[in-house]
């Protein structure tokens, strides 16, 4: 049974139909059945937190293999404790699934699956599609339906809405009397070790007074709290303007980066530590060489899509996600320089990339900027590229067209000092930067990850540090 310590719900803002308050009821009991369809970096740690508090939570995913996994008590998401799935696991808490035949016996249904974009950067809403089509057989009575998966607004009305009602209406159920559906994006931060799924706010918005009660209810058993807004589109803008917000100030000095390099003798990495003095009115990005991770990359092109449908164009937006695109082709432009200035044919030279996670620490390499980094090397004629990384031990990039696996190789001396450049692409905490800094013959650095290890400034070039484009680099 959930823990006693967790919130009571208030009280709804609406009378609610037996159907609200028999659920309503399962909730504050804890004997509601919660299933996450979606056992991804958003999906599992979210049924393991109703797990842990002692839910009955089916998750569901069609990739059999992470649901055997699951099964056997064995975590695959690295912000989770393998003891604590193990637990849950092994208590009967948590349970998985390769298909959707027990859905019907559900209480409550999350849908964290995923949300790409197609070639042309529209927005790819497939999987929303085809998990609300599984679902929509199992409706019944007393059902709650949230999702949870970033998309753009309207999505929750325009696109689940009609494919439950479809079959709703064979049952005659109605939309906020009988069932119930609601939106809250998530804000899983991968490697974030203070703020997780259980004490990170989250925003929920119902179709109706009534679904958005029950979804608050449900969410705010798990977490501390809960803030309700109007309406699904408007928690859907709110999870874009999140991360379109962090888009537009990496992008800003991103580009304050290449116009420091330009002129030279100034570095953006001193600049922004200097206005993060202020203690108002300013909060610092650092530049990097392009963004990652599933949300930010592609956030932007989701609020521009939808803009257009209303003859809007989200000019100053998709800008910005421009801007952020282009520094690996930037990061490569330095490779290249560097290469150039060495004894050494550019297809012969050796190029180590050290991190391809998308950020420091985690094994993540969704939309990672290694991955173009890798691609624009391959293209421009590089046959002597590795990476370590010491959270990605393999990595899958395309090669003309046909998917290469890559292995990580081991950081050691004799490898650093035989590269023609070492590119830190990720500041992974467990790399060896004052062993890089000593052996390498020339580093790009993109991080400012070398910032407090002794180098030598005529072998280090820094995305950003002002001296890249009149550094000649090594001889």
């Amino acid at each position: 049974m959930p823990s006693s310590s967790l919130p009571v719900a208030e009280e709804p803002t609406v009378p609610l139909s037996p159907p609200a308050l028999a659920l309503s009821e399962r909730l504050q009991a804890g004997t509601a059945r919660i299933g996450v369809i979606g056992l991804g970096y958003v999906g599992l740690p979210l049924a393991f937190e109703f797990a842990q508090q002692g839910f009955a939570t089916l998750g569901i995913d069609l990739d059999a293999q992470r649901v055997r996994q699951l099964q056997q008590g064995h975590n695959f998401i690295q912000d989770l404790d393998d003891d604590a799935v193990r637990a849950v696991v092994e208590a009967g808490h948590l349970r998985a699934a390769d298909h959707f035949d027990q859905a019907s016996s559900l209480d409550v249904l999350f849908l964290c699956v995923p949300t790409p974009v197609h070639a042309s950067k529209d927005p790819d809403v497939s999987f929303i599609r085809t998990a609300t089509e599984a679902v929509a057989p199992h409706l019944r009575a007393g059902q709650l339906i949230v999702l949870k998966s970033t998309t753009y607004p309207g999505t929750t009305e325009d696109l689940v809405q009609p494919i439950l009602e479809l079959a709703a209406q064979a049952q005659s159920l109605e939309l906020g009397r009988d069932y119930f559906l609601a939106f809250s994006p998530e804000r899983i931060d991968p490697g974030n070790q203070t703020f997780t799924t259980a004490n990170t706010p989250v925003v929920v918005g119902g179709v109706t007074d009534a679904c958005t009660h029950l979804a608050a209810q449900a969410l705010g058993r798990i977490v501390a709290h809960v803030h309700p807004v109007s309406s699904p589109k408007v928690a859907e803008m709110e999870k874009l303007l999140e991360n379109i917000f962090r888009s537009v100030n990496i992008a800003l000095v991103n580009e304050l980066a290449r116009l420091c390099d330009r002129i030279g003798g100034i570095s953006v990495w001193e600049v922004v530590e200097a206005a993060a003095t202020k203690p108002f009115g300013y909060m610092p990005f650092w530049p990097g060489p392009g963004l990652g991770g599933h949300c930010i990359p592609i956030d932007p092109y989701y609020l521009s899509w939808v803009a257009r449908r209303y003859d809007f164009e989200t000019s100053f937006i998709t800008l910005a996600a421009r801007v952020n695109e282009e520094m690996p082709y930037y990061v490569v432009e330095a490779v290249t320089r560097a290469v150039a200035e060495q004894p050494v044919r550019l297809r012969e030279a050796p190029v180590l990339l050290l991190g391809v996670a998308f950020k420091k620490n985690v094994d993540d390499t969704r939309h990672a900027p290694a991955l173009k980094i890798l691609e624009l090397l391959h293209e421009r004629g590089y046959r002597h590229v590795q990476y370590h990384d010491p959270h990605v031990p393999e990595l899958e990039v395309a090669r003309d067209g046909h998917p290469v696996r890559l292995t990580s190789q081991p950081l050691t001396a004799e490898l650093v000092a035989e590269q023609a450049v070492v590119v830190i692409v990720t500041d992974h905490a467990a790399v060896d930067y004052e062993m890089v800094a000593r052996e390498a013959g020339c580093v790009i650095d993109t991080r400012n990850a070398l910032a407090e290890v002794p180098h030598d400034p005529d072998r280090v070039l820094l995305i950003g540090g002002g001296t890249l484009l009149q550094h000649p680099g090594p001889s």
